[in-house]
């Protein structure tokens, strides 16, 4: 099979649509798919383009068996709708021109949204490609920005929804990463039968379980920059800062526990991080260290240097369809796992053996950080039980495989999809 992935985001930079889509790509490759990524020049969430990208309209690179094309665009920090829009505007644009000709023919163009204008891109590639056209949907765009008041004009709502859709429609199938999306879906008109199911996973040889108190000097390292005494307890949360995140009821719930041994550690970058800092400075917090992003390849040290990691999610009513992908590497990773969530995310987390607190509420989360903090045998088991459940339910190699019999079913007829759903 020859696939075409057209995506925005893409390694180097750090994410999980980074994450996913660079694992499932290599996975297809190895499996004899000729695979080709169409991306833009890396820079995200920062902005900042490497010097080996800049001043270039074009750059073609290797990695892991797969082509990657990469094209110009309009860089820009992850905040700041207009100049965002105007970034996921130019790559639409530059991935057409620059990329067709280039990325060679394809059996199916598969793009994963967001960004939203990238699928317009990716449906005129499979246009012009003769290909099946394919669509990935990580985020339920545009409903998450009207639930989080980012846009409030109705005629604008009404018209990218209708885009929107009109998209699935044109879509040979279109793969979500939760049932709440596909439930979404379905419940506007999508028909049944082409929406598909490949939640996230895990790379399970990737992330493994590893002693925080383990004397190699990665993770002693890290534990030591991070400022954590011999015997405190590190809450970690590692990924994107975003305006879906709860942050904030994170840096209110170690206010409530300064009494305890609890260092916590927030990794990572994005459009809520100056407000996670305002509200650290505001509170006074010590113990709160705000430390930047790194490559993904650096996480698995990260967990290592752990001892509970955390998922917060803001208590709006639309994320109760979303899953975390982070939740499986911590899982995978052997650690105890804290989750103020709802939704699918909460059942997974509770079948995982994980402590679940409703979102927003510092105080419930203060107080489940405080007893696992004082109980290590506890969180030894925890880790144990997180780690069998990825192992029988999220190993990303088997998600692979489901994800690539679904596309190999619409170029090849004989070979038949998963069921939908």
């Amino acid at each position: 099979m020859r696939l075409l992935l057209v995506s925005h985001y893409f390694p180097p930079e750090i994410g999980a649509p980074q994450a996913r889509l660079s694992g499932l790509a290599r996975h297809w490759a190895a499996a004899g798919d000729e695979v080709c990524v169409l991306t833009g020049m890396p820079n995200h969430p920062t902005g900042v383009v490497p010097p080996r990208y800049r001043h270039r309209l074009r750059v073609i690179e290797r990695r892991d068996g797969y082509r990657v094309v990469r094209s110009w665009l309009y860089a820009t920090p992850n905040e700041g709708v207009l100049r965002k829009t105007i970034g996921h505007l130019s790559f639409m644009a530059s991935s057409v021109l620059l990329g067709w000709r280039v990325t060679g023919p394809a059996d199916v163009v598969l793009v994963s949204s967001p960004t939203f204008f990238s699928i317009f891109a990716a449906w005129l590639l499979a246009r012009i490609k003769r290909a099946a056209f394919v669509v990935e949907v990580r985020d339920l765009w545009p409903a998450i920005f009207v639930e989080l008041g980012v846009l409030t004009n109705p005629t604008l709502i009404r018209l990218l929804e209708r885009a929107e859709l009109a998209a699935y429609r044109a879509a040979a199938a279109v793969v979500v990463v939760s049932e709440g999306f596909r439930e979404d879906l379905v419940r506007r008109g999508v028909s049944p039968s082409k929406v598909h199911v490949i939640r996230n996973g895990v790379d399970l040889g990737e992330f493994r379980p590893r002693d925080p108190a383990d004397p190699t000097p990665g993770t002693m390292g890290i534990r030591s920059r991070w400022g954590a005494a011999p015997d405190d307890v590190v809450v970690l949360y590692a990924g994107a800062h975003g305006l879906s995140h709860g942050l904030t009821t994170l840096a209110e719930a170690a206010a409530l526990v300064r009494d305890a041994p609890l260092r916590f550690v927030c990794v990572g970058e994005g459009a809520a991080k100056r407000e996670l800092r305002a509200r650290v400075d505001e509170l006074r917090l010590n113990s709160f260290l705000l430390a930047p992003g790194v490559p993904h390849e650096q996480v698995p040290d990260l967990l290592a240097a752990a001892d509970i990691c955390v998922v917060p999610l803001r208590d709006v009513p639309l994320f109760a369809s979303f899953i975390p992908s982070k939740i499986f590497e911590y899982l995978a990773a052997g650690k105890a796992v804290v989750g103020a969530v709802r939704g699918e995310a909460r059942e997974i987390l509770c079948a995982a053996g994980a402590v679940v607190v409703d979102p927003d509420d510092p105080a419930a989360l203060a107080q489940a950080l405080r007893d696992l903090g004082s109980d290590p045998q506890r969180r030894a088991a925890m880790g144990r039980q997180g780690r069998d459940y990825v192992e029988r339910n999220f190993d990303r190699r088997q998600l692979a495989q489901r994800y690539r019999d679904i596309l190999l079913s619409l170029t090849h007829p004989t070979v038949g999809a998963p069921p939908a759903g």
